[in-house]
């Protein structure tokens, strides 16, 4: 990659040196790339590197081992929703996220449209119902995407595709009422919003936080990434309280 020019999704941001940071963003056909950004932490900076924003970004490296150079140039601020705490945390969230389960270098065009459209709702969406179903959705995909996805397209327990209504925690695939029993207390409610599309009373919502937060906890954000997981807390008990 010695030099490579495109749209991009800012995803996360870090201090690098006395005035320089390292910019992660998500492109559509490389992935998730990381590129130095001399003065990215200027009064100049700061509002265009924002995770959240999309810029047309320009990275420039010797050789393919050597962290590139990076120059970005605004193309759509986000900025304005960081004064208003649920979408805040939605799109804190949503680039955390997607900066700290990806490789770096790995193409996933279909996450790129994905969170793009997700911030695009929350931008849009008068109020958190239209963008949540969304969010949710993105949290699915992503796991999807790493090898974790679930398997929704029949009940684990007597193959047939009637009635699903809960989720698996050890084998990540649906169960039907039929086939959960007894067994309700075991399983992770399934929303019926993530079959049939459309979107979701606030209680099915919460029950898609929580069935893509197990998954995401055991599977993608293990070991250091309390951080990570602090900023989703964040998000579910502001949308809680809102809901109250």
């Amino acid at each position: 990659m010695p030099t490579l020019v495109t749209p991009a999704l800012v995803c996360a941001l870090r201090p690098h040196g006395e005035h320089g940071a390292i910019a992660r963003l998500l492109t559509p056909d490389h992935g998730l790339v990381a590129g130095y950004v001399r003065g990215g932490r200027s009064r100049l900076m700061r509002p265009v590197l924002l995770p959240g924003n999309s810029v047309m970004a320009t990275f420039r490296a010797r050789t393919e081992d050597q962290l590139a150079g990076l120059t970005v140039e605004m193309a759509h601020s986000r900025a304005p929703l960081y004064a208003e705490p649920l979408p805040a945390a939605a799109i804190d969230w949503s680039c955390a996220l997607t900066a700290a389960a990806l490789s770096e270098g790995t193409p996933h065009p279909a996450l790129y449209r994905a969170l793009d459209g997700v911030l695009g709702a929350i931008e849009a969406a008068p109020a958190a119902r239209g963008w949540a179903v969304a969010l949710v959705r993105y949290e699915l995909l992503l796991l999807a995407e790493l090898g974790f996805g679930l398997d929704l397209s029949r009940c684990a327990a007597l193959g047939d595709a009637d009635d699903l209504a809960y989720v698996s925690p050890r084998s990540a695939a649906a169960v039907s009422r039929a086939g959960a029993v007894g067994y309700e207390h075991l399983l992770l409610p399934l929303p019926s919003f993530l079959l049939a599309g459309g979107t979701g009373e606030w209680a099915d919502i919460m029950d898609g936080f929580a069935l893509t937060g197990f998954f995401l906890e055991r599977s993608v954000l293990t070991d250091r990434r309390v951080d990570i997981l602090a900023a989703r807390e964040r998000l579910v008990d502001r949308l809680k309280r809102a809901v109250a």
